[in-house]
């Protein structure tokens, strides 16, 4: 397009996005009005993409991080006739695809849900690393950030990893409209502020008025040439660009506009431009690597094995037999295991540093192009990127997280290491996965069984050694649990899983030895979660006592009461956890300490069958 047509779809784009805020009584439209240019620009010049086949495997990928401003993207694709007039006045409305935050669960062309600041261009990255090292593509990733975001730690963890990964497939454009949400930015319009800070971490930086479609032209066109290091146009806009009574106005952010017909009158009224965006050319499909026999490690009843090495090697087993599984580390391969991955495929590994946010963002990335990853740190390290995997949930990501050293298990290293929240976490994700083996086949099997699920999965792992007690051919469907020890004389039934499962067994002999016959249930899923073996045991002893090397809140004791709230009797229930602050103890001692050792279970457990026989 040339001047005057760039310069009537971005007013189209303005008006579009005042019409949809307007019909929907809420939204964004001033920070989609500042956008408009940058968008315009980008839509018809730049962007290579078949919205009719948005799985192309050379379509540009678009990440709108300020996933505030989606008026403006919805009425991007109005233009360039992937959505009818009709859909877009659906903008904010209950059964509209056009949510206020777009998210790709009902949009085939969006790479990830945003909305929540900070993570479109950790994700970006993510995308363009898998078109830089994987794909081997053409296709270049555009992600536009807002300057608000630029606060956000996780966008400079990204920056780094970019510049570090030579990203030159990657642009950020970011609209520096000078106002955030309850008043002016930390840099405001100043540019050269922003651009400082990029090129501290080795990126190409462009400075341009965002309002000048021939400018803005001109530095994407140089940002699509720039080789060895990924670029970042920083534009200065005003908010509500082309409306006087709302222009670089504060206190307008997420409104309607006052007045949108008048408003729309200023903006020179509707307009029905089509936009023909440029075809992506023609490629491959991606990594076409069908999956073949995967030869999983086995070992034998009794050896003892780290359910973390067993994982790494698990992992690499698999990584041989699927080549489209890849793996992500926290600079902790060598106690994840992952750097068993490593040197098996190190083309498909990932270091990605201690920056767990942009771990998970990577994942979420290298996911959205088709490939299955798994991303490994210690379990506690995991809470730093929580809202990562939320935000993965939300964009329907098929991603597995890895958490080591979980639990006061792991001994001397104190709280600040142990994983004892990461359970309810990821229990609380939307559709999540959450599996705690607790020897070296089960590991193995149900890593193996992660890479066909959907969704956020979770795993969590053990640094000590634990013997192995199961078979290696033996199964572990997720969903199940396997009852280690039951007789028709069972006067209590102990729920263990990880660690604990052990101990239990050993509480359990012991009880045996005093005339209490116990059950023994291993949890491995602890979600979804066996109901029908947690009621059966409940019916079959009346007690129920679990244990687990966690906080009381969320986790398996939790996840075993949820079994029971459908309006069935919930038997009689003692949980054993983590209810104190560790400090550096031998991973017995630390046990003991905790209350969650063998003879703590064989005591709670004998006082809670004398409690039911007094009843």
């Amino acid at each position: 397009m040339n001047t005057a047509e760039l310069v009537e779809l971005a007013q189209q784009l303005r008006v579009d996005s005042v019409r949809a805020s307007a019909a929907a009584g809420s939204g964004h439209p001033t920070s989609s009005m500042s956008a408009a240019d940058l968008t315009a620009v980008l839509l018809a010049n730049h962007l290579r993409y078949d919205f009719d086949r948005p799985a192309h495997p050379a379509n540009d990928r678009l990440v709108l991080s300020k996933g505030h401003a989606s008026p403006l993207l919805y009425s991007a694709y109005k233009a360039a006739g992937a959505i009818e007039d009709g859909e877009l006045l659906t903008f904010r409305k209950i059964g509209s695809r056009l949510e206020g935050h777009p998210t790709p669960r009902r949009l085939p062309w969006l790479e990830t849900a945003t909305g929540s600041l900070g993570q479109g261009l950790p994700i970006g990255v993510g995308i363009a690393l898998a078109g830089k090292r994987l794909d081997r593509a053409g296709y270049r990733v555009w992600v536009l950030c807002g300057d608000s975001e630029l606060a956000e730690g996780s966008v400079w963890e990204a920056a780094e990893h970019a510049a570090y990964e030579h990203l030159d497939n990657l642009t950020a454009i970011v609209d520096v409209n000078r106002l955030g949400q309850r008043g002016p930015t930390r840099h405001g319009h100043d540019l050269d502020a922003y651009a400082r800070r990029f090129q501290a971490f080795g990126w190409h930086t462009i400075e341009v008025d965002g309002h000048d479609v021939d400018a803005v032209d001109r530095a994407l066109g140089e940002a699509r040439s720039t080789s060895g290091q990924p670029t970042v146009v920083l534009a200065r806009t005003l908010k509500g660009k082309g409306v006087q009574s709302v222009q670089d106005r504060e206190g307008l952010h997420g409104k309607p506009l006052p007045d949108p017909e008048e408003a729309i009158a200023e903006l020179g009224g509707p307009r029905d431009i089509n936009v023909r965006v440029h075809e992506p050319p023609a490629a491959r499909m991606l990594h076409a690597v069908p999956a073949g026999h995967v030869e999983l490690p086995r070992w034998e009843k009794g050896e003892e094995v780290a359910t973390r090495n067993a994982y790494g090697e698990a992992l690499a087993a698999l990584g041989s037999g699927r080549g489209d599984v890849v793996a992500l580390d926290g600079e902790v391969g060598d106690s994840t295991r992952a750097e068993f991955f490593a040197k098996e495929h190190p083309d498909r590994y990932f270091e990605c540093y201690i920056a767990e946010q942009q771990m998970v963002a990577t994942a979420v990335g290298l996911a959205t192009r088709g490939w299955v990853p798994y991303a490994a740190t210690f379990a506690a390290f995991l809470t730093r990127a929580y809202d990562f995997v939320r935000m993965a949930s939300v964009s329907g990501a098929d991603i597995n997280l890895v958490g080591s050293h979980a639990g006061v298990a792991i001994g001397q290293d104190g709280p600040s290491q142990m994983g004892l929240e990461d359970l309810a976490m990821m229990r609380a994700v939307h559709g999540s996965t959450v599996l705690y083996p607790c020897d070296a086949n089960q590991t193995a099997q149900l890593v193996a069984a992660m890479a066909g699920l959907e969704g956020v999965r979770y795993l969590r792992t053990s640094r000590g050694a634990s013997p192995v007690i199961y078979g290696p051919d033996e199964e572990f469907p997720v969903g199940g649990s396997k009852v280690l020890r039951s007789s028709p004389y069972d006067r209590l039934t102990v729920v263990a899983a990880g660690v604990t499962v052990h101990e239990a067994l050993a509480a359990a002999d012991t009880l045996d030895r005093e005339g209490i016959q116990v059950r023994v249930v291993d949890l491995y899923s602890v979600k979804p979660v066996d109901r029908a073996t947690l009621r059966q045991a409940a019916e079959d002893t009346g007690c129920l006592l679990t244990v687990e090397d966690h906080h009381e809140e969320g986790g398996i004791g939790d996840a075993v009461l949820d079994a029971f709230l459908d309006g069935r009797p919930v038997p009689r229930l003692v949980r054993l956890a983590v209810r104190m602050m560790p400090g550096s103890a031998s991973p017995d001692e630390q046990l003991h300490a905790a209350g969650i050792d063998a003879a703590s279970i064989a005591a709670a457990g004998k006082l809670l069958v004398e409690e039911a026989v007094v009843r």
